[in-house]
């Protein structure tokens, strides 16, 4: 069993040669037992009739001893472990991921059942927490589809009232379409990271310029960061030319993009920053909002996870946990600073595709 999984080396028999050998000198024993009895039975001058009972007796009595205890070595050895593992399984089956199986031998004596048993309860253990983040996903997503629509069902009560004026009535009729939106938001984002969680997305990996990428990407969130006034900062190289799926990473800039500015105060500053080094391309996305403390750090990732429930109404939690598994699609690297107070940058180091062509720039 390799060492890597967590097992030492293990035995690849649990009826080890020895149990063979003791089989053997028994045997032998009572070969030599029953020669000694027709000696003494000779010499004893017993009947003859007693001489054919008392070693078939003693036969029988071997036979039946080493019967027993093969029996019951093969029960203790074999039978009795598979049952509990086939009990266990049967268990899982019906739903209950609670189940473990002791080991049937010291962590320095084991063997391949006992590597069974291991990766059994190892496979049992993830089954559950994937049961849990299947119920934990079912319950946010129906809480966060809750809001929207009673959103909805309030204004659109409010709107048949007559006695309203045509100002309220425009009001809340932007209230049910903002409601709509966000609600359309978190199916779309539902739906875009279930498809890449069940990786029915291939990367297609080709050779393009991430700084042109990047520009067009910031133009989209124009409107958001003027309405802000939010400062926005681009430093990077005229041309910058990276291996990787454009499309899947214009949805990593997008996400990082919309956070950062979701989480900066009006006035603040967010900042695109791209540099080359050592044959890769690293981009990075700061502001400088509220930042984050190092337990939400920890969480970002995670799917509904909203740190600063302040702006939880500006989105639905599952911006970065697309980003997370875009990042494990493309093989790439991410890393996270922030501190609470003074914002936070996310910086991405993709593989170069030709940095003999990227030309030096200033801020652009």
């Amino acid at each position: 069993m390799r060492k890597g999984n967590g097992y030492r080396r293990v035995k690849k028999s649990r009826f080890p040669a020895s149990l063979f050998v003791t089989y053997l000198i028994v045997l032998l024993l009572m070969c030599g037992v029953h020669t000694g009895l027709i000696i003494l039975s000779n010499r004893e001058n017993w009947s003859k009739v007693i001489q054919v009972i008392v070693p078939v007796a003693y036969w029988v009595v071997v036979a039946v001893g080493l019967t027993l205890f093969t029996r019951r070595k093969i029960m203790a050895t074999y039978e009795e472990p598979m049952q509990n593992l086939a009990k266990a399984t049967r268990i899982v089956a019906n739903g209950d991921f609670s189940v473990y199986i002791p080991t049937l031998n010291t962590s320095d004596k084991l063997d391949y059942l006992d590597g069974m048993i291991l990766d059994f309860n190892k496979m049992v253990e993830e089954l559950g927490s994937i049961e849990t983040l299947k119920t934990d996903f079912v319950s946010n997503v129906s809480h966060e589809m809750k809001t929207p629509i009673a959103i909805i069902k309030n204004y659109a009560e409010l709107i048949k009232m007559d006695k309203i004026t045509e100002e309220q009535r425009k009001e809340y009729a932007q209230s049910i379409i903002d409601a709509s939106v966000r609600l359309s938001n978190l199916i779309s984002n539902i739906l875009k990271l279930n498809k890449l969680e069940n990786q029915t997305i291939t990367p297609e990996v080709e050779a393009y310029d991430v700084c042109r990428q990047l520009c067009e990407c910031a133009i989209l969130f124009e409107d958001a960061w003027e309405e802000k006034e939010i400062e926005l900062e681009i430093e990077m190289e005229d041309v910058a030319m990276v291996r990787a799926d454009e499309s899947l990473l214009e949805l990593v800039w997008n996400n990082l993009l919309s956070n950062a500015i979701k989480f900066t105060e009006p006035g603040g500053t967010v900042a695109i920053r791209q540099i080359s080094k050592n044959n890769e391309i690293q981009v990075s996305v700061s502001d400088t909002g509220c930042g984050m403390s190092s337990e939400s750090v920890k969480h970002i990732f995670d799917k509904f996870y909203q740190g600063d429930t302040s702006h939880s109404k500006e989105g639905n939690g599952l911006g970065l946990a697309m980003v997370k598994r875009v990042i494990e699609l493309l093989d790439v690297e991410i890393h996270v600073s922030s501190e609470e107070g003074k914002g936070s940058t996310f910086t991405i180091t993709l593989p170069s595709a030709d940095t003999a062509n990227n030309v030096s720039g200033g801020w652009q």
